[in-house]
């Protein structure tokens, strides 16, 4: 069974800006990279792992607005979302109010990725459990 997110990956035609843009947007360095293959970042409070894959190396249809949406919860959506318009971001699905509390967006990064931000009340309420 599914035991929880390990790593996310995205895909870029230019895998050096990725990882500067992500590094930039994340505030931290990745802390893995194969060269001109693959860079790793670990964020949030349970360290999950963001992957970004030279398109080279990618799955047959994998990555851009056709794939996957994950959705990371953040403190503040309107902060969040300003900083991602800042770095280049474009919306790709406006803030949206989906009941009991899950407020959700969708931007597009440069290099053609969707990334979901969300305001997700069961995630906070797991991460006060785990004290």
């Amino acid at each position: 069974m599914l035991r929880g997110l390990t790593t996310v990956s995205i895909f870029a035609d230019d895998l050096n800006a990725a990882a500067a843009w992500y590094t930039e947007l994340l505030g931290v360095e990745p802390y893995f990279e194969v060269p001109d293959a693959y860079y790793e970042f670990r964020i949030g409070d349970y360290q999950h792992e963001l992957g970004i894959i030279d398109r080279r190396h990618a799955p047959a249809g994998a990555g851009g607005p056709q794939g996957q949406v994950v959705y990371w919860h953040v403190d503040d959506l309107d902060e969040t979302l300003g900083r991602l318009r800042e770095l280049g971001a474009t919306i790709h699905e406006d803030v949206r109010d989906r009941g009991h509390g899950f407020v959700t967006a969708t931007v597009a990064d440069p290099f053609g990725n969707l990334l979901g931000v969300m305001t997700n009340p069961h995630y906070l309420e797991v991460l006060r459990s785990r004290g």
